[in-house]
Order: C-alpha cells, then sequence, then structure tokens
C-alpha cells in the first residue's frame, strides 16, 4: 500500500478560540485528511469518523496506559494515581472494567429507577414554579449531583468538591495551560476530600461503590484499586453526565421542532438524549498512544506516539452521518463515539443514559417549551465542552 504524509495543521486545539467554537476547526480538520500532524504539539490527529473508530477499537497498537491526554505516563509522572479503568490495558483493565460492570448491572440501576424518577418529579416541580432558570445550575448540574452521588453512596457533606475536582481531571488531559492551572488552584483541598470520600467506611451501606469494594473483599480487587475504581467512577460519571443534560437542553431550545416530537412520545427520551450525545459531545477528545508502527488512513505513525481523537468531530462526520448538524431525536445514533468506543467505552454509559432519560421524560411531560433566554456562557475545558450558563424559559404544559 501507499503510504502518504499527513496533512500538518498549526491549530492548537486547546486555545480559547478552539474550546469556544471547536465545529469549524473540526470540519477543518476532517477534510484535510484522515490524519493530520499537529505542529504545535508534535503529536498526530484525526478528526474522521472511521479513523477515531479505529484507534479507539485497537488497544493492542493505540495503548491507554501512557496516558489519554498530551502527557505520557512512560516519560513524566501523572499529577495523581492513574486510573486503573481508563488509563489502563488489559489484563488490568479487564479485572476493574468486570468489577465496574457488575456494579453497574442492568439489576442495579433498575434498582435505581424509582428513585431518579422520584427526584426528576421534584425538580421538575421546583423548575415550573419559577419558570425561568439557568439550565446548567439549576438543571444540569442539581439533578446528577443529587442522584448519582446518592447512588455510589457518596457522604453529604462536600459535595461541592465533585465537580471541581472532574475539571481538574479533564483539564489535565490537555497542556499545562491556564485552565489546567486555574482547575489546579484547590487541589490540595479538592484531593484530599475526594481521597476520603473513596473510602469504604465514608460510602453508605445500600450503595453502588460498597459494591466494589466487594470485590476486594471476594480477592477480585486490592483495597488500593478498589479505592481507585471509586475515585474514577466519581471523576468521570459526573461532569459529562451534567454537560450532558445541559447540553440536551441546548439542543432543545436550538430546534424546538425536536421538544414537540418528544412531547408528542417521552418514551422515546432515551434516543434524544443519544442523539444530543452525538450532536454536542461532552467529551471532545481522547488520546491514545502507539505500542508500535501503525497505518491509519494510509499514514504511517511510529511507535510511541500520541494519537489525538476528536471524538466530537467523528460524530459530526458527514462521512457517516446524514445532516450531521442537524438535530433528530429519531436519528438512528448507534455508533456515535459520544461514550467511546471499544474496551474503553465509558462503564457508566448506561447510568449516564437513566438520568438523561428520566430527566427529560420527565420535563418533556410537563414542560410545553424550552426558549433561550439569553446568550449562553460557554464552560472551557481542555476535553468537555459544555456550559458554564444557560438561560432558559420553562413554559408549563
Amino acid at each position: 500500500m501507499q503510504l502518504s504524509p499527513a496533512a500538518a495543521c498549526d491549530f492548537d486545539p486547546f486555545s480559547t478560540e478552539f474550546l469556544s467554537d471547536p465545529y469549524p476547526f473540526h470540519e477543518a480538520l476532517r477534510e484535510a485528511g484522515p490524519v493530520v500532524r499537529l505542529d504545535r504539539y508534535g503529536i498526530w490527529a484525526t478528526a474522521r469518523h472511521e479513523q477515531v473508530v479505529a484507534v479507539l477499537s485497537d488497544y493492542e497498537s493505540y495503548c491507554s496506559s501512557a496516558g489519554v491526554g498530551l502527557s505520557d505516563f512512560r516519560k513524566e509522572k501523572p499529577w495523581r494515581p492513574p486510573s486503573i479503568i481508563l488509563e489502563a490495558d488489559p489484563p488490568l483493565h479487564a479485572r476493574t472494567h468486570r468489577v465496574l460492570m457488575r456494579a453497574l448491572s442492568p439489576a442495579a440501576l433498575r434498582d435505581l429507577r424509582p428513585v431518579f424518577e422520584l427526584e426528576a418529579e421534584r425538580l421538575v416541580d421546583t423548575l415550573l414554579q419559577r419558570r425561568e432558570v439557568d439550565g446548567v445550575a439549576d438543571i444540569g448540574r442539581a439533578y446528577p449531583l443529587k442522584v448519582f452521588p446518592d447512588a455510589i453512596g457518596v457522604r453529604s457533606d462536600g459535595r461541592e468538591n465533585l465537580l471541581p475536582y472532574g475539571n481538574m481531571v479533564f483539564n489535565a488531559f490537555g497542556p499545562p495551560n491556564e485552565l489546567f492551572r486555574d482547575a489546579m488552584s484547590r487541589a490540595q483541598e479538592v484531593i484530599g476530600w475526594i481521597t476520603a470520600a473513596c473510602e469504604r467506611d465514608a460510602l453508605a451501606a445500600n450503595g453502588l461503590g460498597r459494591s466494589v469494594y466487594a470485590a476486594h473483599d471476594a480477592g477480585e480487587l486490592a483495597y488500593d484499586e478498589a479505592r481507585l475504581l471509586i475515585r474514577s467512577l466519581l471523576s468521570a460519571g459526573l461532569d459529562t453526565t451534567v454537560h450532558g443534560i445541559s447540553n440536551a437542553l441546548f439542543c432543545f431550545a436550538s430546534f424546538p421542532d425536536q421538544w414537540d416530537v418528544l412531547r408528542a412520545d417521552p418514551s422515546i427520551a432515551r434516543t434524544a438524549f443519544d442523539e444530543a450525545m452525538r450532536l454536542e459531545s461532552p467529551v471532545q477528545t481522547f488520546f491514545r498512544t502507539t505500542t508500535r508502527d501503525v497505518d491509519l488512513g494510509g499514514t504511517l505513525i511510529g511507535a510511541g506516539e500520541k494519537v489525538l481523537t476528536f471524538l466530537a468531530a467523528a460524530n459530526r462526520d458527514p462521512r457517516r452521518w446524514s445532516d450531521p448538524e442537524r438535530f433528530d431525536v429519531h436519528r438512528r445514533t448507534g455508533g456515535h463515539v459520544g461514550f467511546g468506543h471499544g474496551i474503553h467505552r465509558c462503564v457508566g454509559e448506561m447510568l449516564s443514559k437513566l438520568e438523561g432519560e428520566i430527566l427529560l421524560a420527565a420535563l418533556a411531560r410537563r414542560v410545553r417549551a424550552i426558549e433561550l433566554n439569553g446568550e449562553p456562557a460557554p464552560h472551557l475545558n481542555n476535553t468537555l465542552r459544555g456550559f458554564e450558563s444557560l438561560p432558559l424559559v420553562l413554559e408549563a404544559a
């Protein structure tokens, strides 16, 4: 096969300009070729769906244990112990993945549904009394910050540290820029609370977190591994859902005809949430590191190289999706990479979808219209895309 050199781009995917409005850059990256070279950081990147899926599918050629951010853990020490699920390869990943999948089993999620539905109805009651709300603070954050920590069994005091910790984690996947430095400004306080909150005795006896420690009791995990798995759940399972719900509300405000479709049939709320995760992907990028020489889209990439996958760009690739920039709640979303792909696909995906489904369905049953009530303010993060504020008006049905 004839290999061709990759196009060189001078984009900085971690700049304020790029993060504020990434989609024009995504289009340029896709059209530049299957693989591009980002000279600013000396890395490779792909923004097309076919190549992004190829990288995420092949864990033997593109490893996660060297870090899923710009930093190479084989060359520099990470700021925290690496995640033994997200930043691990088999056989360790297989062992920890199995434990989490058991903790987040369909039966466990079925048990959570009545509680999640009750909390969603309570929240909608409050929202409709106010009418003018912030889609981030009052909905996107309020709901997951209640039901998710409760489900895991996290203690009630100090939960205000959860989102700052997630902000630190996802900013750390980029370079040590101002976003990262700002996120780390409370690192000692936040990390101290997170570490204590992940201990067995700090978790409620009936929470999902204790089932992870049950794997330690059964000899499947060391105690420190169980604690690290709880930490991974807290860092990866909250921010993405917060942004996912907020972004879904933005989609419905931007495409009011689709809210009418959902109102007519709230049973499609899960599909609608999944479509929002495709169109406005909270997780924009993840890195992999090559373990050997690879041919990616006709470009030869040597061993030990960082490859940046643009998940959000792949989710809008016209080679894969028809009319990709339209929000369509009836779209068949199978194949989108908003939750990742391959063995490292998000283990909390079903929990996130449960939250999104239940909340959107509760809103659809009682809210006639969702309208923007001002200019949304973006939340800038080296990895995540979402809003800092999203002023909305909710019209009661």
